[in-house]
Formats: C-alpha cells, sequence, structure tokens
C-alpha cells in the first residue's frame, strides 16, 4: 500500500530540521509520495546527486515553490532534493531518499544515501517536469522520470561521492559546533 510521507513531520521543509534523521527508519517504496509543506521563500527542487552534493540548482530536475508540494515516487532509485534558496541547502534543507522497486515484507527497503549505493538519479535531459494538478489551493503533483532512466554508477565515482558527502557533512557539523 503507498504511503504519503509528510517531509519533516510537523516541522515541514524548513532551515534547522535534520532530514537524515526524519528519513532514518522509514521505508520509501515506487508509489509512496513525498509533501512538502513550506511558508513562501522556499521552493523544493529535485536534483542529481553532484548537485545536491555541492547545493546547486542549475540543473534542477523539477522545481516548485508553491508551499505545498506533493512529489510522487514513481521509481526505483535516489532522488534529491534542495531548497534553491541560497544558503538554505547548505543551512540543511536537503533531502536524499532511496526508493525501493516495492516495499518488502516486513517493511523492507531502503532509507537516505547508504554507502555503496550504484544508482544514481534521473537525466536531467530525460525528466518531465512539474506536473500540476487540481486548484492553486490544492498541493501539486511533481512526476518524476520514468522507470529504465537510472544509470549504473562505477565503484570509483560512487567511492568518491561518499567521500564528498562524508566530508561536506563533517565541515557542516563542524561549522555548527563553532557558531
Amino acid at each position: 500500500m503507498a504511503t504519503d510521507y509528510t517531509v519533516g513531520d510537523s516541522s515541514g521543509w524548513s532551515i534547522g530540521a535534520d532530514y537524515s534523521t526524519w528519513t532514518s527508519g522509514k521505508t520509501f517504496a515506487v508509489g509512496d509520495t513525498l509533501v512538502f509543506n513550506y511558508p513562501s521563500g522556499h521552493t523544493v527542487d529535485e536534483v542529481n546527486e553532484k548537485d545536491y552534493s555541492s547545493c546547486s540548482t542549475g540543473n534542477s530536475i523539477t522545481t516548485d515553490s508553491s508551499g505545498a508540494t506533493t512529489v510522487a515516487l514513481k521509481t526505483a532509485g535516489k532522488h534529491y532534493f534542495i531548497c534553491g534558496v541560497p544558503g538554505h541547502c547548505s543551512g540543511g534543507m536537503k533531502l536524499a531518499v532511496t526508493v525501493a522497486a516495492t516495499a518488502g515484507a516486513g517493511g523492507g527497503g531502503a532509507t537516505t544515501t547508504p554507502s555503496g549505493s550504484t544508482t544514481s538519479p534521473p537525466s536531467s535531459t530525460t525528466s518531465p517536469p512539474f506536473s500540476t494538478t487540481g486548484s492553486p489551493a490544492t498541493p501539486n503533483t511533481v512526476t518524476t522520470p520514468p522507470a529504465g532512466t537510472n544509470t549504473q554508477s562505477s565503484s570509483a565515482e560512487t567511492l568518491s561521492t561518499v567521500s564528498a558527502v562524508f566530508i561536506i557533512s563533517s565541515c557542516l557539523i563542524l561549522e555548527s559546533f563553532l557558531w
């Protein structure tokens, strides 16, 4: 059965929320949805792994600033989301989820950014734009790219990416202690 996940629960999509903790213990599967609730002054940008790591929106797959964004998880693999407002992503407004093809028995599946993963996100050249349904008062629905657009990355590329995420995370943690 598909599950609707409200990103950040009562905190919503905001600076200061810990999305790594939020995703831990959750199982995301094809058919589930992510619901982003946020005030004006924020965006939800789906990006590739490189742009997630660097907090860049230069190649956003999709973007929305409606305040109520619903993302349908239609493909298995990693999906990356950031706030495109300068400084917000580096302040913690970033979310990475791994979507299983189907929910396994006993709640099996994956959560956020496991090391050793070899699936990269969909390419922005094959991705459709946000798909909006309903009136302005209803949440937007984001359609992810069709199945089969994910590619396998090399072990070296995966190791490099995991190392970059670790270094960036370490710097952010160190920076938070210094302030």
